[in-house]
């Protein structure tokens, strides 16, 4: 109440201010306009009664003068006229003039010496007049004056009114601001303040089963955003208590972010934590004026951002976003996420030149992925690997300059050769190296002219994770057949140039699913309306979310779709599959191809089948949020994984996350890692068409239960081995190495590292 007394008094005296400010420059425009009025009249009158005075005051005729301004008495707003010789003395005037005439008019004299007309206000008889005097001449020689009296009344009252009208603009202006602003509080302040102290409490208390939606941000939107983030942290803590309580009581342990910090911080006691990848994690981009942040599609961002965001660190990446120089500072360091800084971004710059040999000529080609692609080799692409790996080098040793025993993270085959880089100048460091990849066998890898420095370099690293033992094995060998070196098969480690290294798997996952629906199923609107804004009807939806490469067996799909079709034609207008492609590479030509390809087979497909309000195949190809993929997840009936080789995929799990009601049904390759852990999914080959048509048909026609068992069954295997276990595992194995204190082979510690050219050999 007192607050809103406060407001309602600060509107009043604001607007009181502003009217007397306004009311005032009103008064004083109004006088000037019925001050020139005046003068406008008196001059007019002046003029015509200056024919019939200036006679009479040359021949002193005193008594008629009179009789001439006595008519002048009783005119509307005049007070009279007075007429004046040339020395100043009164002549004649109006009669209720006459007793304040005794003493002489400055006015009178200043005509009569100047010779012009001029006019003032003047205080007479303990009111305001205006008077008005004109010259009076005989002969060129000022002979008199003539002065004409008004009375101000006019102008007092103009002057009253508009202070009263304004009066009244004030008194209902303050009013009705005043109840629209008291009206605008409650509904935009204080009915989202209370749905927000409700949405809290019952959060808070667990009385709901479903907790109140989230309050409407309006005017409160950061303090609501930064509610929703602290309730939802609550709530995800509550959830994770609950499994790990659960999962104590089973005799097994679940990883949370929580219980990943904690364990971090016991493993680094205060020694800092460094990622280093291609990918940035954030890409920041102009958009108009304004520059706007995007995480990018990638399974790596999906693995690491959580960890970082748990455990806080440096990220070293490429700033590959138009206004990503824009927000660093001198470092080309910035507080990442946006909206709620944990960690930093420390940005590397690269060339056109650099970033098209290094990443879109050497490191994209398809050495590693078994996919019948024939890869190109050129020298100069390799030689812009090379500087590139020793540019991230230099950036990473930069941020390391002030830290002892650090922990760094290098993720991917774009860096192949950093790890050793890093440990020749700093052995101190534990080096990990994470493979998101396959490795191929050796006789798939020993084509590529620079085997040996690859391995050589990745040897550099104390561990490397592959996904599955599989690629572990395929590694080993070729480090058997490429370098000379001590491998221990028992223990899985590679002995080189006094340097130990071991391998092991580590599969990649995702953070915790969301916990399971309290409620049914997911309605069948929301499948409707995603239908719908993809322009077709139906009754069932698959879904598929892939980077558009050769590897994702996306033709397969398309193929397998067809022949779904074509052997049970009771779906044709009743399934459709979406696939949320976004495009990768478009500037080299065979991905262009690939696109053309994907479009013309779709084309193809939907032009056999498609009816006016339904066709099997919607290719979207552009880049999709999180955001814009969970619905697709969540109303879909079944998810289409089919790559030719693959390490991991997210994809899968990511869709096993989504389904908090347990619907749905996954078909993976059993190329990809994720096939190892994910066995209720319904594996097939991808290559065999026949199959996975036949595995449509059976996901579509599945029991319920089992459909909800073999689902709940991979949610536990997800929710088992999260990310958070996954990045534990890594740095857990990380920490029980012991590093040597001498710098591996190989390396010249006194090498200037601003020479890329000089490079390890590979032994």
């Amino acid at each position: 109440m007192r607050i809103t007394f406060r407001i309602i008094l600060s509107i009043f005296i604001v607007i009181g201010v502003i009217v007397v400010l306004f009311t005032v420059l009103q008064v004083e425009q109004e006088k000037k306009r019925m001050t020139k009025d005046l003068e406008r009249r008196a001059s007019v009158l002046g003029e015509s009664l200056k024919e019939s005075v200036e006679p009479l005051v040359a021949k002193g005729l005193a008594q008629r003068l009179q009789t001439i301004v006595a008519k002048f008495g009783n005119r509307e707003n005049l007070a009279g006229v007075a007429v004046y010789d040339a020395g100043d003395k009164l002549v004649a005037s109006t009669a209720p003039l006459t007793p304040h005439l005794k003493t002489p008019l400055p006015l009178v004299g200043r005509v009569l010496s100047a010779g012009q007309e001029e006019g003032t206000f003047f205080f007479m008889g303990g009111k305001e007049v205006y008077l008005h005097a004109l010259p009076l001449h005989r002969e060129k020689n000022v002979s008199g004056a003539l002065v004409i009296f008004y009375e101000t009344k006019q102008i007092r009252e103009s002057v009253a009114r508009i202070w009263e009208n304004n009066f009244m603009r004030w008194l209902v202006s303050a009013l009705f601001i005043s109840l629209t602003t008291l009206l605008v509080i409650r509904w935009s302040m204080v009915h989202p303040i209370a749905r927000m102290a409700d949405w809290m409490k019952s959060l808070r208390t667990e009385k709901e089963d479903a907790p109140l939606p989230p309050p409407p941000g309006r005017v409160f939107e950061p303090l609501a955003r930064e509610a929703t983030r602290m309730v939802r942290s609550i709530s995800e803590a509550r959830s994770a208590a609950e499994q790990e309580a659960r999962l104590r009581r089973n005799g097994e342990t679940f990883w949370t972010p929580v219980r990943l910090r904690e364990h971090v911080r016991n493993l680094l006691r205060g020694r800092p934590l460094f990622v280093v990848s291609n990918r940035e994690p954030y890409v920041h981009e102009r958009q108009g004026k304004k520059i706007e942040y995007v995480v990018p599609a990638s399974g790596l961002v999906t693995a690491l951002e959580p960890i970082l965001q748990a455990c806080g660190g440096t990220w070293v990446a490429h700033g590959s976003g138009d206004a990503d120089r824009e927000v660093v500072d001198e470092q080309n360091q910035v507080r990442v996420p946006p909206e709620d800084p944990q960690y930093t971004l420390k940005r590397v710059w690269l060339t056109k030149e650099e970033e098209e040999g290094y990443y879109y000529g050497f490191a994209n080609e398809p050495l590693c992925h078994i996919a019948h692609t024939r890869p190109t080799f050129r020298a100069e692409d390799w030689s812009h690997y090379e500087a590139v790996n020793w540019k991230f080098a230099l950036a990473t040793l930069e941020e390391l300059e002030n830290s002892q025993d650090p922990w760094i993270l290098v993720q991917d085959y774009h860096f192949a050769l950093l790890p050793r880089m890093i440990k020749g100048k700093r052995p101190d460091a534990r080096v990990a190296l994470f493979w998101h990849i396959p490795w191929p066998n050796p006789e798939s890898f020993g084509i590529c002219p620079w085997q040996r420095e690859i391995v050589h370099g990745m040897l550099g690293a104390d561990l490397i994770g592959f996904h599955v033992q599989f690629h572990c094995n395929n590694f080993l060998e070729t480090v058997d057949r490429a370098l000379e070196s001590r491998i221990d098969w028992e223990n899985f480690t590679v002995e080189r140039e006094n340097h130990l290294t071991q391998v092991k798997p580590f599969p990649i996952s995702i953070a915790s699913p969301a916990p399971a629906a309290l409620s049914n199923p997911v309605n069948g609107s929301l499948k409707k309306n995603l239908l719908r804004e993809v322009g077709v009807q139906g009754e069932y939806l698959g879904v598929g979310v892939d980077r558009v490469d050769y590897t994702k067996g996306l033709r397969e799909r398309f193929l397998a779709i067809e022949r779904f079709l074509e052997k049970y034609p009771s779906y044709q207008g009743e399934f459709t599959f979406v696939e949320l492609g976004a495009p990768s590479r478009t500037h080299i030509k065979e991905y262009r191809d690939l696109v053309a390809r994907l479009e013309t087979e779709a084309e193809r497909i939907n032009w056999r089948f498609q009816t006016k309000e339904w066709k099997p195949i919607v290719f979207l190809k552009r880049h999709h949020s999180h955001k814009e993929i969970a619905p697709f997840y969540e109303a879909a009936d079944l998810c289409l994984v089919t790559s030719l080789h693959d390490g991991m995929n997210l994809v899968a799990k990511e869709f096993i996350g989504a389904k908090g009601d347990e619907s749905g049904v996954l078909i993976l390759s059993q190329f990809t890692g994720a096939s190892r852990e994910l066995k209720d999914a319904l594996i097939v080959n991808p290559y065999d068409t026949e199959q996975m048509a036949e595995a449509i048909r059976r996901a579509l026609e599945m029991d319920p239960e089992e459909r909800r068992a073999r689902m709940e069954r991979m949610r536990e295997a997800v929710n088992e081995r999260n990310i958070y276990r996954w990045a534990g595992d890594l740095l857990s194995s990380l920490s029980r190495i012991r590093l040597s204190s001498v710098p591996p082979m190989g390396v010249n510690t006194r090498h200037n590292l601003s020479k890329p050219n000089n490079l390890p050999g590979g032994g």
